[in-house]
């Protein structure tokens, strides 16, 4: 991939996702107000969460990193990708369904094991019921993440990274109708789930069929490309399992602080906005682009790609991290606090939502590292890196949170996602030239982080001085907007006067 189609690569699918997490945030917005922090909300948030961990094993999370450079070098070479990806496809659907089944009998236990402290109240009884409900989506969203990657390894990006606008979309009609008819919405939204699962199935299959590969379900072979692929896969399905205790740890905490399990999931799905945009291009773009790098013996141009996407991700993400620290109160008390979700909803989900913000480039930087390890179908490393890391988030949030409550479980996943990166940083030294520094990069990363600082004090001040207007209920839209537009201009001007951001290379990188 050229760089300039690199970097639209990163664009667009940034683009899409962005538009996605927008109609995600209007989503939580309708469910904060629907069903606040309460019984319903909690079981939901659970039960939602259940067939997304999962996903995470045999989808995008694990499955894919060792799917998408095995099928890019075989697109490369002119090999039966074709076979291949339907090989894949069986042996995952198979694998997937016979999990679903059993998953859907057992849920009871998921459930506990998900959120103990739900156990003896009418929480663990809602989250059973939505969950056997929801399960199901793991079928759709496992095919759907296989045919992203055949359409990621392609270049075609479009489709891939605007399936997901439709689950949010569909969310969000599902409880307004449900809101004007009088259903319930816990089950609403549980039934909405799957059905936005065979949504986004349908529509990258309809793209993989267009671009010259249909995609069928086959009897299941263990071909010697499987074995390869089950062997690179499964190091990644354990470090997936890993960051899924990472989770599932935070989870139990929170589980037994009454509200905590949304307070943690609202301010998630908060700094998740700039993770998605950023990270999630990052790494679908970078992926199958320094695989088919590696296999052309391309040092150069994965050093470049390597560069720029570091670059790339700490322009967008140092602001959003530092915002996140300043303006906490602002951004969840504007956004959040109506109907059910109250003064204390906001302070307790702004007090999360700054935690995380502290992990927020560790999280992205992440998406970038790691593509440097899968492409070179190195998956054990990243695994013996994240146990590391899961030791750390389980000590912090275990031990901590009988001294500083709930906000452990946040303290736990940010100190882990720095443990994690750093580990990641430190092992790539052996990579050679095309995993190091260029001089551009480096003479750019502190500037980036000095125009973050700066833009964080405009926006404290910009904070205080606009703090009534912020608690106006006709007033603190505009008020959040022109704070949003101010930190905005503020890292602009900074950048470029520090010389952080060079208009040249934006308009070379853009092909203008």
């Amino acid at each position: 991939m050229k760089p300039i189609r690199l970097v639209r690569g990163f664009l667009t699918v940034g683009s899409w996702t962005l538009l996605s997490r927008v109609v995600g945030f209007a989503r939580d917005v309708l469910i904060a107000a629907y069903l606040g922090s309460g019984p319903v909300a909690q079981a939901f948030l659970i039960a939602f969460s259940l067939p997304n961990t999962f996903r995470r094993f045999f989808a995008e999370g694990a499955f894919n990193t060792a799917f998408v450079p095995l099928f890019s070098k075989k697109l490369e070479a002119g090999e039966d990708a074709k076979g291949f990806a339907e090989d894949a496809l069986s042996g995952l659907a198979f694998t997937v369904l016979a999990t679903s089944v059993v998953s859907i009998v057992a849920m009871p236990v998921l459930v506990y094991a998900m959120a103990s402290g739900f156990a003896g109240d009418e929480r663990f009884g809602l989250a059973v019921s939505f969950g056997r409900i929801t399960f199901p989506y793991i079928l759709f969203m496992s095919a759907a993440a296989l045919f992203s990657g055949v359409l990621n390894a392609a270049g075609r990006f479009i489709a891939a990274a605007a399936a997901p606008v439709i689950l949010n979309v569909v969310f969000v009609g599902a409880m307004l109708v449900a809101h004007h008819l009088g259903w319930r919405m816990g089950l609403t939204l549980a039934w909405a789930t799957p059905i936005t699962g065979f949504l986004q199935m349908s529509l990258v299959w309809i793209a993989c069929a267009r671009m010259g590969y249909p995609l069928r379900i086959r009897r299941p072979r263990l071909t010697p490309e499987m074995r390869r692929l089950v062997r690179i896969a499964f190091p990644a399905v354990m470090a997936a399992g890993v960051v899924q205790v990472n989770l599932l740890v935070g989870r139990q905490v929170g589980s037994f602080f009454d509200g905590a399990i949304a307070w943690l999931s609202y301010a998630d799905r908060l700094y998740q906005l700039p993770l998605g945009v950023v990270g999630i291009a990052i790494g679908v773009v970078l992926l199958p682009d320094i695989s088919r790098r590696l296999k052309a013996n391309d040092t150069v141009g994965g050093r470049y790609a390597y560069n720029r996407a570091t670059e790339f991700s700490l322009l967008l993400t140092l602001p959003a991290a530092v915002a996140l620290m300043v303006i906490p109160v602002p951004l969840i008390s504007v956004l959040f606090q109506r109907g059910a979700f109250s003064h204390t909803d906001t302070m307790n989900t702004a007090l999360t939502l700054a935690v995380y913000g502290a992990g927020l480039p560790a999280f992205v930087l992440q998406k970038v590292l790691q593509p440097l390890y899968f492409a070179r179908e190195d998956t054990r490393t990243p695994f013996r890196y994240a146990l590391h890391a899961m030791a750390v988030n389980a000590g912090v949030a275990i031990l901590l949170a009988p001294v500083i409550g709930f906000i452990a479980a946040a303290l736990g996943t940010t100190l882990a996602g720095w443990t994690m990166t750093t580990q990641l940083w430190w092992g790539k030294h052996h990579m050679g030239e095309a995993a190091t520094f260029d001089e551009r990069l480096k003479n750019r990363v502190p500037r980036l982080l000095l125009s973050a600082v700066l833009m964080g004090v405009v926006l404290w001040f910009a904070a205080r001085a606009l703090g009534p207007m912020l608690h106006e209920p006709l007033q603190r839209y505009a008020a959040l907007a022109l704070l949003v537009l101010i930190g905005g201009a503020s890292y602009a001007l900074a950048a470029v006067l520090t010389g952080g951001v060079r208009l040249k290379d934006l308009k070379s990188s853009l092909g203008r």
